[in-house]
């Protein structure tokens, strides 16, 4: 069995958003980056199925040498090897279509990813790349057992959940529930210097699409703290001030 994660280089949750050039692109300056961490459980099922000699993982990202540090952090958690195809990742279709283009030519039981990046939130690759495989894809699962054959998926539906069989290969983005994200141990991060670490040149892909512009959002309004007893103060402020009466 062999299992194929793809991983984002994303930046620390507790990171300061800003932009720079007129607000069309991100602030890189002083930035740290993560493995995505939604990614972060699809890559630890991964890994749990692939126990005991069950199979081999392999982690892909799309991105520039930058992202070096962020998939040796993937191989210290336990995948097998990994692979960086050279390229800035400019917008979903394009990491998708590298992702396929990769899987095409190198064959894999199952590819996971996480549900979305924290940064863009699109939850469009998974779905994207099991298009262009031509292969089933299952978007934000939350259980995922697999026999060698036959995976049983599970996701959650409005007022209940459902269970999914799927023959074959197919694509899963993972969330949270997949699997507990495992931290590296001193053993993992030692040999994930020795790793194999494959850099692709990418494939050209048409621009379908451009950010035009990044908004941060208000900032919060003051607080106005209204005593229990001043109720009639309190309607007041909420009819004239607030206007949601």
């Amino acid at each position: 069995m062999k299992i194929l994660v793809c991983i984002s280089n994303v930046p620390d949750t507790t990171t300061k958003i800003t932009f720079t050039g007129d607000n069309t692109e991100f602030n890189t300056a002083g930035v740290q980056y993560i493995v995505n961490p939604y990614d972060e459980i699809a890559l630890s099922r991964a890994i749990e199925l692939a126990e005991d000699g069950k199979g081999t993982v392999t982690v892909i990202n799309v991105g520039e040498a930058a992202t070096d540090p962020t998939i040796r952090k993937a191989l210290a958690i336990g995948a097998d090897d990994a692979v960086r195809i050279n390229a800035a990742p400019r917008d979903a279709y394009f990491v998708a279509t590298q992702i396929a283009e990769y899987a095409k030519s190198n064959e894999f039981d199952i590819i996971l990813c996480g549900r979305e990046s924290i940064d863009y939130n699109g939850s469009q690759v998974a779905a994207m790349v099991g298009e262009l495989l031509d292969i089933p894809s299952i978007s934000i699962i939350k259980k995922l057992d697999y026999d060698g054959s036959t995976a049983t998926i599970e996701r959650e539906i409005e007022g209940g959940k459902e269970v999914v069989s799927v023959t074959g290969k197919f694509v899963a983005s993972c969330a949270e529930g997949t699997a507990e994200a495992k931290i590296p141990n001193m053993r993992g991060i030692m040999s994930a210097r020795t790793k194999p670490l494959q850099v692709v040149e990418a494939v050209a892909v048409e621009e379908v699409g451009k950010i035009s512009k990044f908004e941060t959002p208000a900032p919060r309004g003051s607080v106005k703290l209204i005593p229990a007893e001043s109720a009639e103060e309190l309607i007041g402020l909420l009819h004239s001030e607030a206007k949601v009466i």
